[in-house]
């Protein structure tokens, strides 16, 4: 049939309004966005704390000035006594896209750029820190970006987010991307009314991924982040939410674990042989060549000769030949405050940890999913953070009082911790407390020199079982000296004989006293500036590039400092040295310098100024570890009977110390690994560019 006229009319006026009528709302809406910033005059207060202790906080402004929207931001700390300050701006125009960032440390008449983006018809032009600056041809959709970003440019980028994109990623510089997934929402009572807050897994700003919280209009209202130490950054307000956000976290976290572990972990066989390879035992100071070694049930059932070794029916048969076996390596002094970390220490051979110092409701969920559930990851151990009063502690478990000191023990041994870790605002009674109530419950005690009991020795009278930082337990070879001002390169600047350091050997000796000298971290730390990490730590390219501004963009140190530094820790590994040839046990830790690869440079360093042999390097990482925490009977060797904890590399650190970065495969509580896919996982890079 051919439509009348009239037809033709009614549907013309019909389509007509239909048309206008949407016109109309979407000019409404755009009206609506437009309003919103239109006039904005806003000024608020992140509260910022580390490891829910609070230690600053960040004021900001977000105004309307003529076509502009300038966000402001003031960020003060006080974190351990460092006081450090940051000035920010942000300018957007009225769809708020960026026009120019600027990030600059404040503190102490440091004027040091973190980050500034100048935006241009032509490009952007990126400064960081001290690099030269570099330009980037202008994607439609961007947002500067760096680790360290203020929460009320945070606050922005989400809004700017949601207008963009709301689903998918979208550029930032000075590189990568950012992705924001819903996990649903959380009820928080806040002044006795009940709100509901979006909670959201943003990746691409630190390492891994942080959990934030919106409200309705999508503001940023509170964020738990880690980057190597966990940190918690919530609006004014809203602090009495915190177990709420500390328990989304901790969920987040799980589940990316869980991702991790049903991606990479497959089903295991309850027999492998591990053929063709040369074995370091971890043992005996030799490698054992062409060898079989069986694995049942994630234990080492046989190690014999290639052509001796009976394969049993059914095993799975890898082909290491060529290959070099190890003990799996141990971290003792690590901070693994997120998950990122498990598929990371895998892949670089790392099969167990002690954890020196964490969130709690992190580190126990983190030990238990790996421990109790199967999950993908190195055995941990836990040593409870502990420190004293005072705007210098770290964290919020205090022992300012002997009853507080025996609550704090009994509430860690409850919770599965082997140790306790001292901290420098400890009083020396409480140290003592704390030591007595550790010993009585089967613990031991490690950690810093309190700044209040000054000496090594004081440290070891008062009850510590083990010490860390080469830096704080060589006080012990000035006895009686307690004032903290000749620690400044007191190998260097005060008289040392030989006869200190023997008398300091024996007293250490005779008290049973393991060490971790995080020597890495002083390579890493007296570097001058304009000098790269990479030349003390070449694999530091390869870490995640979130994490770049924090380990790899270092600003260094003077000429002067550096060349005083180098012979400070030089004079402290050759005493360290000296230790371990006298029984002393000396233990391979890195506290997160680098992220993993500061672990090889650590038993690197013990062989090239330590003089310790490749294999009494490699020792530090396996063996006396597992010993000085009572765990020898179980791993830290390959011999029959112990659980296979292996890192498998394609050469062989007996010839050549700097091949223990060369791993390529772990197995780890029964389960075989190949490193690329974790790496990868991690958001490293497999090799060296």
């Amino acid at each position: 049939m051919i439509p009348t006229n009239t037809f033709i009319r009614k549907t013309i006026y019909w389509a007509t309004k239909n048309l206008i009528l949407l016109l109309t709302i979407f000019i409404v809406s755009c009206a609506t966005e437009e309003s919103k910033w239109e006039q904005e005059d806003i000024e608020g207060t992140f509260l910022v704390y580390r490891r829910q202790s609070l230690i600053g906080e960040e004021k900001f402004s977000i105004k309307t000035v003529g076509d502009r929207i300038v966000v402001k931001s003031l960020q003060g700390e006080n974190e351990r006594g460092r006081i450090t300050g940051v000035l920010a701006e942000l300018q957007l125009d009225r769809q708020l896209n960026p026009l120019h960032y600027e990030n600059v440390r404040i503190a102490n008449q440091d004027t040091t750029n973190i980050l500034k983006v100048e935006i241009s018809p032509s490009g952007l032009t990126v400064w960081e820190k001290k690099m030269d600056s570099v330009t980037f041809e202008k994607p439609e959709v961007f947002f500067p970006l760096h680790s360290n970003i203020p929460a009320a440019m945070e606050l922005m980028l989400y809004q700017y987010y949601f207008i963009n994109s709301g689903s998918g990623s979208i550029k930032t510089f000075p590189r990568g991307e950012i992705t924001m997934t819903p996990r649903g929402s959380d009820e928080v009572i806040i002044d006795g009314q009940t709100r509901q807050l979006k909670r959201y897994v943003v990746e691409g700003i630190n390492w891994g991924g942080r959990t934030v919280w919106l409200d309705e209009e999508n503001n940023l209202v509170a964020l738990v982040k880690a980057n190597t130490q966990i940190r918690e950054l919530i609006r004014k307000g809203y602090e009495e939410a915190m177990p709420t956000f500390i328990a989304g976290n901790v969920e987040e976290q799980m589940a990316a674990l869980a991702d991790y572990t049903s991606a990479h972990q497959r089903p295991q066989p309850e027999t492998m042989a591990l053929v063709g390879a040369d074995i370091i035992d971890g043992i005996n100071d030799e490698t054992r060549k062409n060898m079989t070694l069986i694995i049942k049930n994630g234990r080492i059932q046989e190690v014999g000769k290639k052509d001796q070794v009976n394969i049993p029916d059914g095993a799975e048969i890898i082909d290491v030949t060529g290959k070099t076996l190890i003990p799996g390596l141990w971290e003792i002094h690590a901070h693994s405050n997120q998950v990122q970390w498990a598929p990371a220490y895998l892949a670089g051979g790392v099969t167990t940890i002690r954890d020196n110092g964490n969130e709690i409701e992190f580190a126990t969920a983190f030990r238990d999913a790996i421990a109790k559930d199967g999950a993908l990851g190195p055995d941990i151990i836990l040593a409870g953070m502990t420190d004293g009063a005072g705007p210098k502690g770290n964290g919020i478990i205090r022992a300012r009082s002997v009853e507080e000191a025996a609550e704090v023990v009994e509430m860690y041994h409850q919770k599965g911790y082997a140790q306790i870790k001292i901290y420098n605002s400890i009083d020396p009674e409480i140290l003592k407390v704390l030591c007595e109530e550790a010993h009585k419950r089967g613990m031991t005690v490690t950690g810093h020199v309190p700044a209040a009991v000054g000496n090594g020795r004081i440290a070891v009278e008062s009850g510590m079982d083990m010490l860390t930082h080469r830096g704080l337990f060589l006080s012990a070879l000035f006895p009686g000296r307690t004032d903290l001002s000749y620690r400044s390169f007191y190998l260097t600047n005060n008289e040392l004989s030989q006869a200190q350091i023997d008398e300091t050997t024996k007293f250490f000796l005779d008290n049973n006293i393991a060490l971790d000298p995080t020597i890495g971290l002083d390579l890493v730390r007296n570097l001058p500036r304009g000098v790269p990490v990479e030349t003390v730590e070449p694999d530091a390219g390869r870490i995640a590039y979130e994490l770049f501004e924090g380990k790899r963009f270092r600003n260094g140190v003077s000429p002067e400092r550096a060349a005083q530094g180098v012979k400070d820790f030089t004079k402290a590994m050759e005493i360290i040295g000296h230790f371990h040839r006298a029984g002393i046990p000396i233990m391979a830790g890195t506290d997160n310098v680098i992220p993993v690869f500061s672990l090889y440079l650590e038993i690197e360093t013990y062989h090239k100024l330590g003089k310790l042999s490749p294999f009494e390097a490699i020792q530090t990482a396996t063996i006396i570890p597992a010993r000085a925490m009572g765990m020898d009977d179980r791993t830290g060797s390959l011999e029959v009977g112990k659980e296979a904890d292996i890192a498998i590399l394609n050469k062989n650190p007996l010839e050549n110390i700097e091949n223990i970065r060369s791993v390529s495969a772990v197995i780890s509580n029964g389960n075989y690994y190949e490193s690329r896919p974790l790496w990868l996982a991690a958001d490293f890079k497999p090799d060296r560019e």
